[in-house]
């Protein structure tokens, strides 16, 4: 049974919450409703913390209840600004995260 572009947005809704909301804020753009394909394709723009801003491409296929990366675009902080203004997709508190990802750390030189 196929869902309707609303029941498809909550699934897809709680599926980003839970992978994402360790990053929020996060701003929504561009979706768009597949029901062909039982999916919906949108962008996500937030500030990595590692990476900067970036704009990433998703596809939530609600058939097999899975979220898709699709790819990202990194962002200069002039294209972000105007979307700050506007309430965010996932509210969060910009000051009060920290992240815990090695990834972004700088490795210290070897000794030897």
């Amino acid at each position: 049974m196929a869902l309707t572009r609303a029941q498809m947005a909550v699934k897809r809704d709680a599926k980003v919450r839970a992978a994402m909301s360790q990053l929020a804020p996060i701003w929504l753009e561009s979706e768009e409703y597949r029901p062909n394909e039982d999916g919906l394709l949108f962008n996500l723009i937030y500030d990595n913390p590692v990476d900067g801003w970036v704009n990433e491409r998703y596809k939530y296929d609600s058939y097999n209840d899975v979220l898709y990366h699709m790819g990202e675009r990194r962002l200069r902080e002039e294209e972000v600004l105007p979307l700050e203004d506007k309430d965010p997709y996932i509210p969060g508190e910009v000051a009060t995260r920290v992240p815990n990802s090695p990834a972004g750390r700088p490795s210290p030189p070897l000794q030897r």
